[in-house]
Order: C-alpha cells, then sequence, then structure tokens
C-alpha cells in the first residue's frame, strides 16, 4: 500500500470514528415502519458520506421499501471494477432493557477481546461499522490518487428485512452495476491475530406460524382440559419438528444437502477452536447441536431450525387465568448448498399443517429466504483478498465456512455473473443481533488498512 495512504489513514482516524458514531446515532431499523424517516436521513447521510470520500456520481435510488444509495467513481475503462455491497439499516434493539447503555448513543469501552475500545452500538459492527470501512479506505486512496481500479459503491436499507427489492434493483440497473467482482464486509474473523476468510454462507428460508383456537380467549377453569389450547399445541408442535439426535423430522428436508467431503471435514475442524472457552463465552453448561459433526461443522456445513420468536396468551404482569385463543412463533432454517428457500419453506408449510391436531387450525406466513453460496479460493479474487489481509495482519488467512446468511451473494453471482468476495473484520463475540452489540476500534482500522491492499493486489492480479 502507498506509504501516503496509509499516513492519511493514521491522520484521519479520530476523524473517520467521529464520522461513524455520527452515523451510529441514526436508529435506521428497516423492520419498523415508524423509523422509516430515520432510514432514509441514514441514506442521506451514506450519500453524503460517498461525495466527501471523493465519488464523482452518487445517487439515491427509491425502492418499494428503503431507498439504495449507489456511488461510482472510474479512472480507466480498461481496469478491473470493484462493487462494493453493504448495509445501513439495523437489527431491532430489543430488548432494550439488555443493554448496558442506549442502543443508538454509542460509546467506546474496553473489553478483554478488544483491549484497545470497542463501539457499543446498533449496528457497529452490522454493518454500519464494516460498510463504513471501505468508504473511508477509498478515501484514501482518491486523496494521493492512488486508487488502482474502478469502484462503485451500492449500500442499501434493508438487508435485515430480507433485501426484498435488491433483486428488481439488480435486474433493473444490471448495466450499470456491470463489475469484476463484489466485495463485502459483513462477516467476521476468526480471532483478531488469526485473519479469515469467509468462503461459504448458508441460506435462509424464514416463516412465521399462528395455531389457532378457540374464537376468543377462554376462562382456564371453566374450558382448561376440554378445549384444545394453542400455546401447549405450538410448544408440541415445534417440539416435534427435531427428534432426540437434534435432526430435524420434515419429510424431505434433508434431500438436497450436499454432503461435504471427509477431507474438507478434517481441514475446517483444523480452525483454532476450544469448546470450553466457547461455553463459557455464551454462559451455557452443554451444547445441542446435531449428533456426530463438531460445533463448526453444525454452525456453517449443517442445515438448522430455530425459533426466533414465541408468543400467546396473557404475558403481562401479574397472573391472568386464560386458555389463549392464538399463539405464534417465528422461526428461521438455515439452509446449505443446493437446498433451495422456496423449495423448504414449502415442505415447512405442508409439515406444519399436516401435525396440527383436529382441535386447533394452522396458518403458515413466508416472510423472505435466500439461497446457500460457496465461492472457489483458487481466483485472483480470493488471492487478492488472502494477500491483502497477509499484508496487514502478517499471516496468512483461514478460509471458512459461515453460519449465517447473506443472501445477495447468490444473486449477484446469478444477476450480475460475478463471484464476491467476503472479507470481513469483525468478531463472532461482538454481539450483532443482540443487545450490546459492538465492534472493536482495532478491527475497524485495520479493515481501512486492509481494503487498499485489495485494491493493490487485485489490479495487479487482474493484469
Amino acid at each position: 500500500m502507498n506509504s501516503a495512504v496509509q499516513q492519511y489513514i493514521n491522520e484521519n482516524k479520530e476523524r473517520f470514528l467521529s464520522e461513524l458514531l455520527e452515523m451510529l446515532r441514526i436508529p435506521s431499523v428497516s423492520a419498523d415502519p415508524g423509523f422509516k424517516d430515520q432510514v432514509a436521513k441514514t441514506a442521506d447521510l451514506v450519500a453524503e458520506s460517498l461525495i466527501k470520500a471523493g465519488c464523482q456520481k452518487v445517487h439515491i435510488y427509491p425502492t418499494k421499501g428503503h431507498p439504495i444509495v449507489y456511488g461510482e467513481h472510474t479512472i480507466d475503462a480498461s481496469l478491473p471494477t470493484v462493487l462494493v455491497y453493504g448495509h445501513y439499516d439495523v437489527q431491532p434493539p430489543d430488548p432494550l432493557e439488555l443493554w448496558e447503555s442506549p442502543p443508538f448513543e454509542p460509546v467506546i469501552k474496553k473489553t478483554a477481546l478488544h483491549p484497545d475500545g470497542a463501539i457499543f452500538a446498533r449496528g457497529s459492527c452490522d454493518d454500519k461499522g464494516q460498510m463504513f470501512m471501505h468508504v473511508k479506505a477509498f478515501e484514501a486512496m482518491v486523496s494521493h490518487q492512488s486508487l488502482p481500479c474502478n469502484v462503485k459503491f451500492m449500500i442499501e436499507g434493508e438487508e435485515e428485512i430480507g433485501s426484498s427489492n435488491l433483486g428488481t434493483f439488480c435486474n433493473e440497473y444490471k448495466e450499470m452495476l456491470t463489475c469484476d467482482v463484489v466485495l463485502i464486509s459483513d462477516t467476521s474473523v476468526i480471532a483478531n491475530d488469526i485473519p479469515s476468510i469467509t468462503v461459504g454462507l448458508r441460506g435462509l428460508s424464514y416463516v412465521e406460524v399462528e395455531v389457532i383456537g378457540a374464537n376468543k380467549d377462554l376462562h382456564s377453569g371453566v374450558y382448561g382440559g376440554a378445549v384444545a389450547n394453542p400455546a401447549q399445541v405450538l410448544c408440541d408442535m415445534i417440539a416435534s419438528l427435531k427428534d432426540e439426535n437434534k435432526h430435524i423430522t420434515i419429510p424431505g428436508f434433508y434431500d438436497d444437502v450436499a454432503e461435504v467431503s471427509s477431507e474438507e471435514r478434517t481441514a475446517m475442524n483444523k480452525a483454532p477452536f476450544d469448546r470450553d472457552v466457547y461455553m463459557q463465552s455464551l454462559g451455557i453448561h452443554d451444547t445441542m447441536g446435531e449428533s456426530d459433526y463438531t460445533i463448526l461443522e453444525q454452525t456453517s456445513i449443517r442445515p438448522t431450525l430455530e425459533v426466533n420468536g414465541i408468543w400467546g396468551g396473557y404475558i403481562g404482569e401479574g397472573a391472568k387465568t386464560v386458555l389463549p385463543a392464538k399463539a405464534f412463533a417465528k422461526i428461521s432454517m438455515r439452509l446449505v448448498p443446493n437446498q433451495k428457500s422456496d423449495v423448504i419453506t414449502a415442505l415447512f408449510k405442508k409439515h406444519f399443517e399436516s401435525i396440527a391436531p383436529p382441535g386447533v387450525r394452522v396458518e403458515v406466513r413466508p416472510h423472505h429466504g435466500g439461497e446457500a453460496a460457496v465461492t472457489p479460493s483458487d481466483t485472483p479474487e480470493y488471492k487478492a483478498a488472502a494477500m491483502a489481509m497477509n499484508s496487514s495482519y502478517g499471516k496468512e488467512p483461514i478460509p471458512v465456512r459461515g453460519g449465517g446468511s447473506i443472501p445477495i451473494v447468490a444473486l449477484f453471482e446469478k444477476v450480475l455473473n460475478v463471484k464476491t468476495v467476503l472479507m470481513g473484520f469483525g468478531l463472532d463475540s461482538d454481539d450483532i443481533h443482540s443487545p450490546n452489540e459492538h465492534y472493536g476500534l482495532f478491527n475497524f482500522y485495520k479493515g481501512i488498512e486492509t481494503i487498499p491492499y485489495f485494491y493493490k493486489y487485485y489490479a495487479e492480479l487482474k493484469k
């Protein structure tokens, strides 16, 4: 990397941090219509940041939901083009009472894993902090005329609710988005001293279920024991979705699962992992994953079914002896290569409706989904990312499969016909969807330092 670029980064660290904190103060919760104006305000700030960083063209594109911010900077049409994808929307902060500081009032605190300090705020790691690294790295390169590639930015505001309008946008503006590679920082490294690059992601099928009993809440003394209780029925139905080995019981669920070779399983289990430290960090005494697979395998190459929320009946203060008329649950299924989200959603719906007892009726409402993706590690794109991390960390990164889902990776490959590099800098312990989400200052600055190396090596490998 150009020494002048590194000097620019060093001299502007405090400003970079201050600008990120300003963005984190805006509650851009895409899932809640009550925050629509705040999401739009964040889009405006992202656009302003791209303009100040040096983009030649910046535009905010409205969608049926929240807007997409686009920016570009072309230096030579003969050079490769990198499309940076990120998102400015965030998860809801609930439950608020579990936050040690307000979720949209960022504070910096030192922790055992972040001795240099970490930014505690919703969106600090997922994905405002990681997205903003790219803006600042771009700014540093432009400031010294050392940008070796053309750059495009596509920063959306609906990732946390399934990117439902991104496919339409990509198809409509396919020519504008033409690129050689998509670069995303929305993943993690194994540890701050063990760099890694994500080479695989799971897909997703997300549904909401409703179990309906009587036409109103009933007195549990007068009717209890005779009328079906939707809350209890829902619990029984959910419990039946896994057997004693934590194997999902939905017929056909595993039919298309891509089996991973024993060689790859052996290789992935060489990644540093301490089960006792893992449990201690989570405050648990044991794990409950699918038998015959290690924790690293359970959280990456195997599909899952998890209850994300469940409610029904009276949950207020004190007691109210009712037999609820309805009960609800939100359920997500993480999928692996070859599983298709629409097929799994249909299988779930058919099975869940079939196991409902006669005393209730069931409704299954699909929310959103996405496909799994695996990226090769023998391409110029991956090699450039590995060389970049090696340059900044002083260590060769380990290729890993992630357990989360970024459905747009498969979308980009289908629509734009390009591969994606997942070069993230967070830690799995950063509580990205939980109270007290945080992002280390080391990680934030390390990302800004590493990204220019990627451009340098990618331009060289593409010659």
